[in-house]
């Protein structure tokens, strides 16, 4: 068991399907293949499974390693079986939507209303209830849990009832900050049941992987056709030890589902469009889109490891946690969506790019095998090499209110008319800085860049973050203007900002 032969496999995804990303080019995908086949051939588990997928569905999937070292060594494929772990939590906040929005369910009720033996101790005995909504997010006050919680899968109902009644502590006064809990998760799966009057097990299947056609469960399936790969943890001798699988229980609302790559990817795929407003499913995209809004800052986590020849998107601005999901705010490509599951066993991981819905899913069959740093790595190698071609954030349009005004500010940066300037103008603007002192500081910044010239009234190097908002340089003899617009929110819409100075760090302006 110490030597394990190296089996990959590596499949494009065939027909119109994969069109949108294989214009990447095939090198790109062997790419990702690398990042995986690689991890497994250092030892990370002893195989594991990953697949790309975008808005037509999996593109490209792939599998490495055994998918039990005990059964003759066969190769994971897209449809082989893996513990998602965490990842079920978006099941779990998906579900609690669809009750809300079913107007059973308020998300702001305290979980002890819906679950009494739930009465946490709170820290300097503060009188505050954690809401649903703040275990939702993270924000219930209670501690991390990972390695006690992990163990727990089986607990019955009414054990979990009697842990509950024994006494519970937060570790921070509820709301006030992020700290993952999965005892609150398991909290939440029985609100699901005490609300819909169904088992949390039985409400996930029915309301939402069977309307979606998932290929997923929350017990290891009884058909010994089905492929599904055996948890393992390293053993002194550098082997491996395959691991029980656990029955499901009240923890399974944190992490008890077993899912292949494709089905996973297609869960993924099914939140992320959800910003195109394509309504499909048993959860409206609002619902969809809220899950995918941070709503508590967690700490900064680390970036992924560096890989030779891979340009690799910077640390988060921002990273927290939303519905189920984490997000994160890249400087580059923007929102990300993302959850990572590890269980005894098992390491899985899910992340896609909002805007674009390109994204990635990998499994690894191994305790703390952390497969999210590669998956990690695999999606900055895509949004890459994409971007290269076409961005995958596109610039939004302004709007033509703001194209106009544009026009106009640049007709009076070049000869100033106080007509012409309240006729563009909101009120606020002439307040602000009186139109003569204005007019002073526009001749000035072109005495500064050498007058203006012939070219002085063509806009260049136009920039759009917003539809309301517009930046625009307009050239002089020996240097240029930066020009700066944002209209109000009114339908009959005006420039509230306009701002003239001369391009450069050391600049002034009007």
């Amino acid at each position: 068991m110490r030597n394990l032969r190296l089996v990959r496999w590596f499949r494009p995804a065939a027909g119109r399907r994969m069109r949108s990303i294989m214009t990447v080019a095939i090198d790109t995908l062997q790419a990702v293949e690398t990042v995986f086949a690689e991890r497994i051939a250092t030892g990370t588990a002893p195989g594991g499974s990953w697949a790309v997928f975008d808005r037509s569905g999996v593109v490209a999937s792939g599998g490495t390693g055994a998918a039990s070292v005990d059964a003759g060594r066969p190769v994971p494929g897209p449809d082989t079986l893996f513990r998602i772990a965490s990842c079920t939590k978006s099941f779990t906040a998906a579900a609690l939507l669809l009750l809300r929005d079913r107007g059973l369910l308020d998300l702001d009720a305290t979980a002890r209303s819906l679950v009494p033996e739930f009465a946490p101790e709170v820290p300097g005995g503060i009188d505050v209830d954690p809401t649903v909504r703040m275990l939702m997010t993270m924000s219930g006050g209670l501690p991390t849990d990972d390695p006690w919680a992990d163990r727990e899968e089986s607990m019955t109902r009414e054990e979990f009832s009697a842990t509950l009644a024994a006494g519970i502590r937060c570790a921070t006064v509820p709301g006030t900050g992020f700290e993952y809990s999965n005892l609150g998760y398991a909290v939440l799966g029985q609100i699901v049941e005490r609300v819909s009057g169904v088992a949390f097990i039985d409400f996930v299947t029915h309301e939402l992987i069977e309307p979606l056609g998932l290929d997923m469960r929350f017990d290891r399936p009884a058909d010994a056709a089905t492929s599904v790969a055996t948890g393992h943890r390293r053993v002194e001798d550098d082997g491996w030890l395959g691991l029980p699988l656990t029955g499901p229980g009240v923890f399974s609302a944190i992490g008890g589902l077993f899912a292949s790559a494709r089905s996973l990817a297609a869960w993924g795929n099914w939140l992320a469009e959800a910003s195109t407003g394509l309504e499909r499913g048993p959860l409206s995209a609002a619902s969809r889109r809220e899950m995918q809004q941070l709503v508590r800052v967690a700490p900064k986590r680390h970036s992924p490891p560096a890989v030779p020849g891979a340009v690799l998107a910077p640390p988060p601005v921002v990273y927290g946690y939303g519905f189920g999901l984490f997000v994160e705010l890249d400087e580059r490509f923007g929102s990300i969506a993302s959850h990572s599951g590890g269980y005894p066993g098992f390491s899985a991981h899910m992340r896609w790019h909002a805007a674009s819905g390109l994204g990635v899913v990998a499994f690894e069959n191994a305790t703390y095998a952390r497969v999210s740093q590669g998956a990690e790595v695999a999606l900055a190698i895509l949004l890459d090499a994409v971007d290269r071609r076409s961005p995958v954030t596109p610039s939004p349009a302004p709007w033509p209110e703001t194209l106009e005004a544009s026009v106009a500010l640049s007709a009076i940066v070049n000869e100033w008319s106080d007509a012409a300037a309240s006729a563009v103008l909101a009120t606020n603007v002439g307040l602000d800085v009186p139109y003569a002192e204005r007019r002073a500081a526009i001749e000035a910044a072109w005495a500064a860049v050498g007058g203006r010239t012939a070219a002085s009234r063509t806009p260049i190097d136009t920039q759009c973050d917003s539809p309301d908002h517009l930046v625009w340089f307009l050239p002089g003899a020996t240097g240029r203007l930066r020009v700066e617009v944002r209209m109000t929110p009114l339908a009959a819409t005006r420039a509230q900002t306009f701002l003239v100075k001369v391009d450069g760090p050391e600049a002034s302006g009007a």
